[in-house]
């Protein structure tokens, strides 16, 4: 796989993943879709270190930590940082049913909504830094790892 092959899949997943979150928006999911949101700054990130690494990204969920080991934390606004201390919560993937319910007790149509818009926007913003690395001059001969 090429680094563009390797970054598009993570855009994609991201992509779909932002689907997820705006279907599940609709049908008044509310964690589940800010879990999505979760998912698709996670992805763009990882799309981010695959375009800017040689690296696989590490196994971890944590936005702040990712970005921060790729470069890009440095780059954030205050208000893109704001987001992903708050996004960072929303990763209910294995939690228990009591901290899934404090989550879902602090969701509603309108903050959902805001996720995910910041969720759109920031993951605009990460594609446009990606689009910016992969530019062939940017790439050199490192293309097929």
């Amino acid at each position: 796989m090429t680094k563009k092959e390797k970054v598009q899949y993570w855009l994609d997943i991201a992509a779909e993943d932002l689907d997820l979150g705006e279907f599940l928006c609709q049908s008044r999911r509310w964690l589940y879709s800010a879990f999505m949101c979760h998912q698709v700054i996670e992805k763009m990130l990882k799309a981010y270190w695959t375009a800017t690494r040689d690296d696989v990204p590490p196994y971890i969920h944590e936005h702040k930590q990712l970005a921060k080991l790729c470069g890009l934390y440095e780059q954030m606004n205050e208000a893109q940082r704001d987001f992903l201390q708050e996004i960072r919560l929303m990763n209910i993937e294995a939690r228990y049913p009591d901290y899934k319910r404090s989550i879902a007790n602090m969701l509603n149509e309108e903050k959902t909504k805001q996720i995910v818009e910041q969720t759109k926007q920031l993951q605009q913003w990460i594609l446009q830094k990606c689009s910016h690395a992969m530019k062939p001059s940017s790439l050199s001969d490192n293309t097929s790892k």
